[in-house]
Formats: structure tokens, C-alpha cells, sequence
């Protein structure tokens, strides 16, 4: 996708950090700060230190997709979807490049104050975080190229993200942070999931052999299905094994807004209608971290 359109510098920055993919930072934060209240564990500092760094993450990792797509030529003139900025010419590569640098080392620093308060496991997810970041779509074997993207986002925007910002927190590992992490995994994966969906012929032309490449469309909108119905079940085993307040069901009032983005989803023929489905997806994702959060933590 190409613009004719005069953006400032400032603005072409902020889309570069795609503003709406930011939700699959927040929302695994906001689960495992309510999990860790739920625990009487709650702690702001080391909280707001999550939040910073996961997004900072998600915006680096972001520039990096910018950048690598770019030179790897899997962002080209045929691709439907938000600006990229560097395809666009909006930034220069090196520009953007930099940009990532400079996000992932401010992620670092953040991560540096959770290592002084939670030690050094944290030291091990703070590397393999910023490196993914980098390797989802850079180096010799980019994730996203190789069908490995959708497991790369439920691993670190999940289990990892929320079990993450638990342990910070409550300085110990617990089960139930894995079942939060599985929620939100499921749901962030659906983003990348609508986002591949859209994108499957030019990837499928870039050599971009990402899941939705690899299963095709059919089993690719099975696969977008399946991840919200894995998000419901979260909260219900959550009361019922953990013993989660029932306020945690709090969660499942997303259900209405999942209605629009999934029947698009599984009625679309043309990408471009899956624009407005991402969107849309973002926003289930934001709001069920943030219900299940106050559902964890007042209940």
C-alpha cells in the first residue's frame, strides 16, 4: 500500500507503532496485575514497570516488522491493509531500524528494574522477549516466514506476558497464571491471525510462509474461531479449579462484541473487509484483559 497523502514525521512514527496492536501488550498485563491482587500480591511499581516494557516491546517489535518486511520484500505495493511506513517511503529503513533500536534498548532498561526486584528469571524472559522481537521477522530464520509467528505471539502476549507480570509482582510462579495466559494468548493470536488472514495471497507471493499461508484460508478462520472459544472456556475453568471469584466471569461480556469480527472473519472473500475486523479484535482482546483484571481483582 502506497500513500499520496503528505504525513508529518511524527505522525508516520505512530504508525509505525500501530497503536492498535498495542492491546495484545496491555491487556496480558492488566490480567496478570488483577491475578497478582487476586493473590494478595498486588504491586504497583513493578506493574506500571510490566506495562512499560511490554509495550515498548510491542512497539520495537512492531518497527522491526516495518523494516524486515520491507528489505525481505514482503511488503509490497499489492499489500491491502494499514500504511507501512517504510513501503510507503514515509521513513527511511535505516530511520526505522534505529527506531527499533531504540525501543528494545528502552525495554531494557525497564526490564533492568524488574530484575532488581524479581531476580534473575526475569533476566532469561527480558532476553528472549527483545530477541523474538527482532527474530519474529529478522534474521536468518524469521519466525513469521517459517508458520512459527502464531506461536510466538500466544507464548510471549500469554503465558509469558501474564505469567510474567504475576511473578514481578508476587516474586513466586502459579498455575492459574498459565490458564490467564492462555486466554489472552488465544486472543492475541487472533489479531495475527485476522492480519495473515488478510494478507495470504501477497505473503503467500513474498514467500512469506506464515500459518495462514500453510493451512489456507478455510482452517485459517477455524483457527480465528477457535481462539475466542478458548478465551471463553479461561474464566469458567478459572471459578471452577482455582476457585477465580465469579466476578472473573466479568470477562465474558466481550462475547456480544466478538459477534461482528467473527462473522466477517468467516464470511469474507475480500481483504479488505478484514480491515475493519482487526479493529475489532483488538478491541475483544483490550476490553477481556481488562474485565478479567477487575473480575481478578475485586471479586
Amino acid at each position: 500500500m502506497t500513500t499520496d497523502v503528505a504525513i508529518s514525521a511524527g505522525r508516520a512514527w505512530i504508525l509505525a507503532a500501530r497503536p492498535k496492536t498495542l492491546t495484545a501488550a496491555v491487556a496480558p498485563v492488566l490480567a496478570g496485575t488483577g491475578l497478582a491482587s487476586f493473590h494478595d500480591a498486588l504491586a504497583w511499581r513493578p506493574a506500571v514497570a510490566a506495562l512499560l516494557g511490554a509495550v515498548l516491546i510491542q512497539i520495537g517489535t512492531n518497527f522491526a516488522n516495518d523494516y524486515y518486511d520491507f528489505v525481505r520484500g514482503g511488503d509490497t505495493q499489492e499489500r491491502v491493509g494499514p500504511i507501512r511506513v517504510t513501503q510507503a517511503g514515509l521513513l527511511a529503513p535505516r530511520t526505522v531500524w534505529w527506531g527499533m533500536v531504540v525501543a528494545l534498548t528502552a525495554a531494557v532498561l525497564v526490564g533492568s528494574y524488574l530484575v532488581w526486584v524479581a531476580g534473575w528469571p526475569i533476566v532469561w524472559i527480558g532476553l528472549a522477549s527483545v530477541a523474538c522481537a527482532v527474530l519474529y521477522t529478522g534474521g536468518p530464520f524469521p519466525l513469521a516466514y517459517h508458520g512459527l509467528g502464531d506461536v510466538f505471539v500466544f507464548v510471549f502476549f500469554g503465558l509469558i506476558a501474564v505469567g510474567g507480570t504475576f511473578f514481578v509482582q508476587a516474586r513466586a510462579w502459579s498455575p492459574d497464571a498459565l490458564l490467564a495466559g492462555i486466554g489472552l494468548g488465544a486472543l492475541s493470536t487472533a489479531i495475527l491471525v485476522v492480519n495473515n488472514l488478510r494478507d495470504i495471497e501477497t505473503d503467500a507471493r513474498a514467500g512469506k510462509r506464515t500459518l495462514a499461508v500453510r493451512l489456507g484460508p478455510a482452517a485459517t478462520k477455524v483457527e480465528y474461531v477457535g481462539a475466542f472459544a478458548v478465551a471463553a472456556m479461561v474464566p469458567v475453568v478459572g471459578v471452577l479449579a482455582f476457585e477465580w471469584p465469579l466476578l472473573s466471569l466479568l470477562a465474558l461480556g466481550v462475547l456480544p462484541l466478538c459477534v461482528a469480527p467473527v462473522r466477517t472473519v468467516v464470511g469474507s472473500s475480500d481483504p479488505r473487509e478484514l480491515i475493519a475486523a482487526l479493529g475489532g479484535t483488538a478491541r475483544v482482546v483490550a476490553l477481556y484483559g481488562a474485565l478479567l483484571a477487575i473480575g481478578l481483582g475485586f471479586g
